[in-house]
């Protein structure tokens, strides 16, 4: 049963953008997805410290779905790419942020934001 993986890679910053590119397609290519991953490319940045002779990498973020028998043969390649300074897999379970609520919970939180504002 396929579950939800959020990835981000630190490329070398030397590399183009079309071989970084061909390299996500690649990586991709090997979790045999249904769903195209959702990949946004942060662009070359300064890193926190520097990571060998690196001070500056090509950062990219992707959203994917795959089997998780299907990443350890994904991690190795990317283990095996001289391209690939950094990556960080884990399990994508939710956006970033508060929890999404109700309607009636966003006008309790109103009343009260009101009923704050009138003790001052």
């Amino acid at each position: 049963m396929p579950r939800a993986y959020e990835a981000v890679y630190i490329f070398d910053s030397t590399l183009e953008d079309s071989a970084i590119s061909e390299k996500i397609d690649r990586y991709h290519g090997m979790l045999a997805t249904s769903e195209k991953p959702e990949v946004a490319h942060w662009g070359r940045r300064q890193l926190a410290y520097s990571i060998g002779p690196r001070e500056n990498g090509y950062y990219v973020v992707s959203h994917f779905a795959a089997d998780p028998t299907k990443l350890p043969e994904f991690e190795r390649a990317l283990k095996l790419d001289e391209g690939v300074v950094r990556y960080l897999i884990t399990l994508h379970e939710h956006e970033l942020g508060a929890p999404p609520q109700s309607e009636e919970e966003l006008a309790a939180a109103t009343r009260r934001d009101d009923d704050d504002d009138d003790e001052d």
